[in-house]
């Protein structure tokens, strides 16, 4: 997964050739450490058709403030630079890949 900041956030989810899955995260949450290899499996798994990126809240707060319920980790998919949908917790893989499928393909 791409780490991306404030800084470069808008270039990535709007010029993007795919669709994006944003994970907001903190290195302090436990849940996001089990959340991350789960995410970089559907990653690798679906690189040719999701850009998997990772949002640091701590680092980027005002990205957390505008994205995020104060919940990590949160997951908010873009297509075109807009929000289809965001979901937070933790979950498993085939949850994570079954809702994927059913946002994008409702896109």
């Amino acid at each position: 997964m791409k780490h991306v900041t404030t800084a470069n956030f808008p270039a990535v989810i709007h010029n993007s050739g795919v669709p994006v899955v944003v994970m907001f995260y903190a290195s302090w949450c436990t849940k996001c450490a089990m959340m991350k290899p789960i995410a970089e499996e559907i990653s690798g798994k679906y690189h040719a058709q999701y850009l998997f990126i990772e949002v640091d809240i701590d680092e980027s707060p005002l990205l957390a403030k505008t994205y995020t319920d104060d919940l990590v980790p949160t997951f908010v998919c873009f297509k075109n630079g807009t929000v289809l949908a965001s979901f937070g917790g933790l979950i498993s893989s085939s949850i994570l890949e079954e809702r994927l499928k059913k946002i994008f393909r409702k896109s």
